[in-house]
C-alpha cells in the first residue's frame, strides 16, 4: 500500500495570538508575496480579491489548499469544491426561517476568484452542490446561470452527495456531469463521504470540518482541511453550512486551518511523513 506524504510549504500556526490576528486582519509579512495572489493585476469591480494558497504534497502529488475553502491540483488542472450547498438561504426562507440574504452570491464570488487565480480546466464538486429541492428557486438558478455563462469553457463534475439525491439535478443547460462515488481522477478517488479506496487517495467532503481554538478571552471555530493516511476531507465551501469539530490528536491527522485569508498548518504533524499501514 502506498505511503502518503503530507508536507506543508508555508506558515505554521505559531501561537493563538498569531492565529487570531490573522483571522481578524490579514497582511503579508514584510517582503513576502502570497502564493497565487494576483492583487497586482487589475481586478473587476465585482471580483473578490484572491486569497492565499498553501502548497502540500500528498503521495508525491501537489495540492494547493486555498483559504477560499477549496483545493487545486495543478497537474490535473482541477479545482475541488466540497459542500457548496447553493440555495440553502432560499431553502430556509421558503420554510419561514430568517437567514442572511446573499450567501449563494457570496459563494459564487469566491468561486470566481478561485477560477481567476488558478485557471482550472475543470471543477469537481465533491457532493452537495445544492442544498434541497427548494434550491431550484428562481433567485438561486438565475445566479448559477449567470455564473455559468461567464465560465462556459469549464467542465463541471459532480460526485453525487446525499443532499443532491433529494435536491434533484440542475437543468441540462448547466452542463454538469453527475457521477457516483468513488470516481477516479488521476491519483484521486473523488467521494462525497469520507472513505478509503484501494489504489487511490480519497478526497471527500460531507463532514464540514472545523477546528476550535481558544484563549482565556477569545475562541473561534474555523474551517479546516484534514488529511489522513488514505483520505483527505475538504471544508464546506458554502458560506452558511455549520461544521463538525475535528479532534486532530485523536485522529493522528494533518490539519490545516483557514484563518482569514491565510491557511495555517496546525502542528508539526502537518509537515511529517504519514505512512499507511
Amino acid at each position: 500500500m502506498a505511503n502518503v506524504r503530507v508536507t506543508a510549504g508555508g506558515d505554521k500556526l505559531l501561537s493563538l495570538v498569531t492565529f487570531f490576528a490573522a483571522a481578524k486582519k490579514v497582511t503579508p509579512p514584510p517582503g513576502r508575496r502570497l502564493l497565487n495572489k494576483t492583487h497586482d493585476k487589475p481586478q473587476q469591480q465585482d471580483m473578490k480579491p484572491p486569497t492565499e494558497s498553501l502548497k502540500i504534497d500528498v503521495n508525491g502529488h501537489t495540492l494547493l489548499l486555498s483559504a477560499d475553502r477549496a483545493a487545486f491540483d495543478p497537474q490535473e488542472k482541477t479545482l475541488f469544491i466540497a459542500d457548496a450547498h447553493f440555495g440553502k438561504d432560499a431553502v430556509f426562507r421558503a420554510r419561514g426561517i430568517p437567514v442572511p440574504v446573499g450567501t449563494t452570491s457570496e459563494s459564487l464570488k469566491r468561486l470566481d476568484a478561485l477560477v481567476a487565480s488558478h485557471r482550472p480546466e475543470q471543477i469537481a464538486f465533491l457532493g452537495d452542490l445544492l442544498h434541497a429541492r427548494e434550491s431550484h428557486a428562481d433567485e438561486t438558478l438565475d445566479a448559477l446561470a449567470a455564473w455559468r455563462a461567464k465560465h462556459r469553457e469549464l467542465r463541471l463534475l459532480l460526485v453525487e452527495g446525499n443532499h443532491d439525491k433529494h435536491a434533484g439535478a440542475l437543468p441540462a443547460l448547466f452542463g454538469v456531469d453527475v457521477v457516483k462515488e468513488p470516481h477516479g481522477l488521476g491519483p484521486w478517488a473523488l467521494c462525497h463521504h469520507p472513505q478509503t479506496v484501494d489504489g487511490a487517495y480519497a478526497l471527500a467532503g460531507h463532514e464540514h470540518p472545523v477546528y476550535r481554538l481558544a484563549t482565556r478571552t477569545d475562541s473561534a471555530r474555523l474551517p479546516c482541511f484534514r488529511f489522513g493516511r488514505r483520505a483527505g476531507v475538504l471544508p464546506a465551501f458554502g458560506a452558511f453550512t455549520g461544521g463538525f469539530e475535528v479532534n486532530a490528536d485523536a485522529r493522528g491527522e494533518a490539519v490545516y486551518v483557514i484563518a482569514g485569508e491565510r491557511v495555517f498548518a496546525l502542528s508539526d504533524r502537518s509537515s511529517s511523513s504519514i505512512a499507511a499501514s
